[in-house]
C-alpha cells in the first residue's frame, strides 16, 4: 500500500513538473498568433500535431533521451544552445509581424506541408517540448527507472498532452475574445519574451559549457 501511495506521488509530481516546465498557457497565445491565418480545421490538425509530436518526443526522452544524447556526443547544454538559437529566430519574426503570414507556393498549399510542420517546429520542438522538459523527463528516468515507474511515467505524458490539445482546442473561443488587435499585441509581446527566453537558453548553455565565460 505505501509503495502504491508512494509511486502515485511520484507520477503526481512528474505530471505537474510537466506543466510547470513547458507551461502550455503560457505558449497559448504562440499558439493563437500562428495559427491566426489558418482555418478552424487546419488549426485543430496543427494542434493534434503539436500534441502528438510532444508526446512521442517526451516518450521518445523517456526511454531513449540520455542514450541519443550519448550517441551522438551531445550535451544538454549543447542542445539548449541551438533551441535558444532557434527560438530567437522564430521570436524575431513575431516581433516583426510576419509570423503566421501565408508565403507558401502552389506545391505547399496542395500538401499543407508548411501547416503541418509549424505543429512538429517550433510548436512541439523546442517551445513545448523544449531543453528544459527534454532534460527533466531525463532526469525523472534516471531517478526512476523501474518498470512501474517508466509505465506511469508513460502514461502520464498522454493525460499531459491530451490536457494540452484540449486547451489549444479552446485557442478560437480566446481569438474571439481578444480580437485581431489584441492578437497582434500579444504576438508582439510574446515575442519580446520568447526573445528573452532564447537569450537565458543560451546564456545557461554557455554558462555550463564555459564556466569562466560568463563568471
Amino acid at each position: 500500500m505505501n509503495e502504491a501511495i508512494t509511486l502515485f506521488t511520484v507520477l503526481m509530481k512528474f505530471f505537474i513538473s510537466l506543466f510547470a516546465v513547458v507551461n502550455p498557457v503560457g505558449i497559448l497565445p504562440v499558439f493563437i498568433s500562428m495559427t491566426t491565418y489558418q482555418s478552424q480545421i487546419a488549426r485543430q490538425k496543427i494542434s493534434i500535431t503539436a500534441n502528438v509530436s510532444v508526446g512521442i518526443i517526451l516518450f521518445s526522452s523517456l526511454i531513449l533521451g540520455e542514450s541519443i544524447l550519448r550517441l551522438f556526443g551531445i550535451s544538454l547544454d549543447s542542445f539548449r544552445i541551438a533551441g535558444g538559437i532557434l527560438i530567437m529566430t522564430i521570436a524575431m519574426t513575431m516581433i516583426s509581424g510576419k509570423l503566421g503570414e501565408e508565403k507558401q507556393n502552389k506545391q505547399e498549399l496542395a500538401e499543407n506541408a508548411l501547416k503541418e510542420n509549424i505543429g512538429v517546429v517550433p510548436l512541439a520542438l523546442p517551445l513545448m517540448a523544449g531543453p528544459g522538459a527534454i532534460s527533466s523527463t531525463i532526469v525523472w528516468t534516471t531517478r526512476y527507472n523501474s518498470w512501474a515507474h517508466l509505465i506511469g511515467f508513460t502514461i502520464a505524458i498522454v493525460l499531459f498532452s491530451f490536457c494540452c490539445w484540449l486547451l489549444f482546442r479552446a485557442a478560437p473561443y480566446f481569438v474571439k475574445v481578444l480580437g485581431q488587435t489584441g492578437i497582434n499585441v500579444i504576438t508582439r509581446i510574446m515575442g519580446l519574451l520568447l526573445m528573452a527566453l532564447g537569450v537565458e537558453f543560451i546564456v545557461n548553455g554557455l554558462k555550463a559549457l564555459f564556466p569562466g565565460l560568463l563568471a
